[in-house]
């Protein structure tokens, strides 16, 4: 496998992340894992009726119909994708530009939260309305949790909308946050916050497959062991995407 180049400018940040986005223009508005999974006609990328959501934005081309949407389902057979219908959420990928190169900015989840409590996460939530769109939702829920002003970010792009086996269909949206900013944490959802390197996460090296048995069946998942944590899961399998984007290489066991 060829090994990514680890250190990339910001325009370079910025046009692959955007060269990307004309993949996404189907299967993107919240509700269409429930369409492809049903075999409805409707097509997938139909825009969201807030006027104002994926298939309205301007970064949105239109996109190829096979684009896929990834999920925990990836590296396991096709029959352990969630059953519809799926929640929508959005997470912000943020990327802090730092003198030395970008990082990855990444929160490790209450250990008191009914889901995912203990895992490593990026800031994110449910999108709270029909009328909010998964960007909002994003900035909105990057504040609340961890008191990243949204001055602080600029948006460049999303990823593949990410389907969780616990029944959320999460929309990625990736921004580039100038350093200068403090964070205050929500100790009820956030336990502590830290920064991953984005060189890091370029490496293939760093990306490996482990496994789980679960319900009596073994599940696959991505991880990316970084220092004393264990990056994996959703959170994982978002990052794989992000290295996909930004090397233009197709990762191990896709």
């Amino acid at each position: 496998m060829m090994i990514a180049s680890v250190h990339l400018t910001r325009e370079q940040v910025i046009a692959r992340i955007s060269a990307a986005q004309s993949h996404l223009g189907r299967r993107r508005a919240p509700g269409a894992a429930i369409r492809q999974m049903l075999h409805d006609k409707t097509p997938l990328d139909t825009p969201i009726p807030n006027g104002d959501g994926p298939g309205n934005e301007s970064n949105d081309c239109g996109g190829s119909p096979g684009a896929n949407r990834r999920g925990d389902h990836d590296l396991n057979d096709a029959d352990m994708r969630p059953k519809p219908p799926l929640i929508p959420a959005a997470v912000l990928v943020p990327l802090v530009e730092r003198d030395d190169g970008f990082t990855v900015l990444l929160t490790e989840r209450s250990a008191d939260l009914s889901k995912h409590a203990g895992q490593i996460s990026f800031p994110g939530g449910r999108i709270e309305d029909k009328g909010e769109t998964p960007k909002q939702a994003a900035l909105r829920e990057a504040e609340e949790e961890i008191g990243l002003a949204t001055d602080f970010v600029n948006v460049i792009g999303d990823l593949d909308v990410y389907e969780v086996r616990t029944g959320f269909e999460v929309f990625p949206v990736v921004g580039l946050v100038r350093s200068g900013f403090d964070l205050t944490l929500d100790p009820g959802e956030v336990a502590g916050a830290f920064e991953v390197p984005l060189s890091f996460v370029l490496n293939p090296r760093n990306h490996h497959r482990q496994s789980r048995s679960f319900y009596g069946r073994l599940r696959y998942f991505y991880l990316l062991p970084f220092e004393d944590r264990y990056i994996w899961g959703a959170t994982a399998g978002m990052l794989i995407n992000l290295y996909e984007v930004l090397s233009g290489e197709k990762a191990a066991w896709r």
